[in-house]
């Protein structure tokens, strides 16, 4: 499981998943309703996509996001939004 601290780091992740299910941009965008440049900025981390838009790209790559409360043992660490 990946932590994700930041929109690059979310980026990172999705884009991983997009390439282990063998999709490139174009196709996974053409999955959720959204361009291929588009596609690209969210996994550069430039983007500022509606969550629904993440949700739609998360449930076609078929990986979930977890939310939990912060371990408050390393309050900020790493937080770049």
């Amino acid at each position: 499981m990946q932590k994700v601290t930041s929109p690059k780091v979310l980026g990172q992740v999705l884009k991983s998943a997009r390439i282990r299910k063998g999709l490139n941009q174009q196709h996974a965008g053409s999955l959720v309703g959204i361009t291929q440049a588009m596609v690209s900025r969210i996994e550069r981390g430039e983007s500022n996509a509606r969550t629904d838009t993440l949700f739609r790209l998360l449930a076609a790559l078929e990986i979930e996001m977890l939310l939990r409360p912060r371990d408050q043992s390393f309050p900020g660490e790493g937080d770049t939004w």
